[in-house]
């Protein structure tokens, strides 16, 4: 059946705000610089990893003539020091790092920080760069701001290096991992400690047009957002094993190769845009989660996983695809001594669309033997002749729309081709366990990591056909019912810490947060409507397929459909007894 494609790509929050200062384009911005702040004598621009450094510069030099321009990159450590320094957390893994605990200051060589402070006299001076306002407290402090997908984008393009160091020319992979687990932890720890110092956001996604705001409208603006439902950015990918589902429901260029995932609710890679009046600002969400994390998430989720976004949607597309790698992802355990996480990837598999042939890998066959398996796996890997002949080994169950696979950590699984996947999950979702990948090459030709020895420590060979059937697979028992309504549970796992909730509704109905972040997915139905029963928020429209969150502050809120029955896929995290 044909459907009206209204997915919104660029959710936009409006601001009810007035900003002192809100300019878009590069004269703009430096014709605003040299209006308010000519007369300041020391200027801190500090950037997030991943700025292309040269457009902004020059917009520097145009605005600020008369001042010495000193980058921090020229602060730092010797290249050579600073690899030494971050290798323990890169390591030399192909895929998997440690969380770093390093800060910023650890980046600095202290003999020409002393230096540059010796040189300092009264003549004017901008320092610019990752980490400037770690060095010097200036008159004005200025943070030009990244999202992490932006980044990524632009390091495939070879565009920036990691902190520290020039490698532009790295592998597109390599770079994100030391990303992960060393830049953006200690970017974030220092954009967080500097949070109330900043006066001036600049916008530098599109480094043609930069925007420049005022940080009391971005911090009111982040106030406003915890209070209403709202969106994050999503961002699209092609891969391998990618679908075409993605290209008609979200309106997405018919000339890409495939898109193989969405992520539509991954606060600490999506970006938040902010409209004020005329002028749109985009800025990374996981600032929403690093300065209003209880209002956000709630006491008890806060309480429970600090300042990050537990819960995560995305989409898996494989309808004329490819089968996603069998894999497997790390028990808790495993993912706290081995990476320094201290919660791990369950997930679930939630059937928006599936055709003919539809199927999930989920839990073994009965009587695997582990020894064997790893064996197989391993000659699989090493002798191209002999392929893993998986359905001897797990589970082949076929798959309907509207199906829910339940993923534990340590359960084997995959999609199969055919399939539309709302995967719904916790959220450190690097550490995925690739086991086989079916004989296929990357969409640069080249194969993709397999971590069979990772993947070996985690396999739960007791989750075989009797236990995944019945502990797995569409869990469904209905909660409530009312007029026009049905509540049901789906899951996830008692092993698992997320619960999730499906209502069919051809009436509104009513939800709430109960004190607890909500994210849900309007998994059937054109569009429905987010209302506050005491006008608290203005109505806020969904749309089919798009995720949308619901702060833990809203409390009581009501989903009245538009047209005909609707459905929703709710997630939250379960309350500890």
């Amino acid at each position: 059946m044909k459907r009206t494609v209204n997915y919104d790509k660029y959710p936009v929050v409006d601001c009810a705000f007035a900003p002192e200062l809100c300019v878009t384009g590069a004269d703009a911005v430096a014709g605003a610089f040299r209006h308010a702040y000519a007369d300041k004598q020391r200027i801190v621009i500090d950037t997030y990893p991943g700025a292309v450094d040269e457009p902004t510069l020059q917009l520097i030099r145009a605005a600020f003539p008369n001042h010495c321009i000193v980058q921090t990159a020229d602060l730092m450590l010797s290249e050579q020091a600073v690899r030494e320094m971050v290798e323990p957390w890169v390591t030399d893994d192909p895929v998997f790092g440690i969380m770093s605990r390093l800060q910023m200051d650890a980046f600095f060589d202290p003999a020409k920080v002393q230096h540059f402070h010796d040189e300092l006299n009264e003549q004017p001076v901008i320092l610019y760069g990752v980490g400037a306002q770690a060095i010097l407290k200036g008159d004005l402090c200025i943070f030009a701001d990244l999202a992490r997908w932006e980044i990524q984008l632009r390091q495939r393009r070879k565009q920036v290096s990691n902190l520290g160091v020039r490698n532009h020319d790295d592998g597109v992979w390599r770079k994100y991992k030391w990303a992960f687990f060393v830049d953006w932890r200690v970017a974030d720890r220092h954009k967080r400690s500097i949070w109330n110092d900043i006066d001036l956001f600049l916008d530098l996604h599109d480094p043609a047009m930069p925007k420049l705001i005022s940080a009391d409208a971005v911090r009111d603006g982040l106030a406003q957002c915890v209070n209403r439902p709202f969106r994050v950015v999503p961002f699209f990918d092609p891969g391998v094993w990618g679908g075409q589902w993605m290209k008609e429901y979200c309106d997405l260029p018919k000339d890409a190769v495939n898109y193989a995932w969405c992520f539509d609710c991954v606060p600490e890679e999506n970006s938040l845009l902010m409209r004020f009046g005329d002028v749109t600002i985009e800025l990374p969400s996981i600032n929403l989660v690093h300065h209003h994390p209880e209002s956000l998430l709630g006491q008890a989720v806060y309480g429970r996983f600090g300042a990050e976004f537990p819960i995560r949607f995305d989409f898996l597309d494989t309808i004329d695809g490819g089968n996603l790698s069998l894999q497997v992802h790390p028990l808790t355990e495993y993912v706290q001594q081995h990476f320094g996480m201290h919660y791990t990837q369950d997930e679930s598999y939630y059937m928006l669309d599936a055709r003919e042939g539809a199927c999930v890998y989920l839990g073994f066959k009965p009587g695997v033997d582990p020894k064997e398996f790893v064996t197989a796996l391993q000659t699989a890997q090493s002798a191209p002749n002999q392929p893993l002949d998986a359905e001897r080994f797990v589970n082949k169950i076929p798959a309907r729309t509207h199906d829910h696979f339940l993923i534990p950590a340590g359960t084997i699984h995959c999609s199969g081709k055919e399939s539309m996947v709302l995967e719904i999950s916790a959220t450190p979702y690097i550490f995925t366990f690739k086991l086989w990948d079916w004989e296929r090459l990357d969409l640069n030709g080249k194969p993709r990591p397999i971590n069979i020895r990772h993947g070996a420590a985690n396999l739960n060979y007791g989750r075989d056909t009797d236990w995944t059937m019945k502990n797995l697979v569409n869990q469904t028992t209905q909660i409530a019912s009312g007029d026009g309504w049905v509540e049901e549970r789906t899951g996830l796992h008692e092993a698992e810490f997320i619960e999730t909730r499906r209502h069919w509704f051809s009436k509104p109905v009513t939800h709430n947060t109960n004190g607890g972040v909500n994210v849900l997915n309007l998994v059937k139905g054109e569009e429905a409507v987010v209302e506050s029963p005491s006008g608290a928020f203005t109505p806020f429209t969904v749309h089919y397929a798009e995720t949308f969150i619901v702060p833990a502050t809203v409390g009581e809120y009501v989903i009245r459909p538009i047209h005909g029955e609707c459905a929703t896929m709710k997630a939250f995290v379960r309350t500890l007894p």
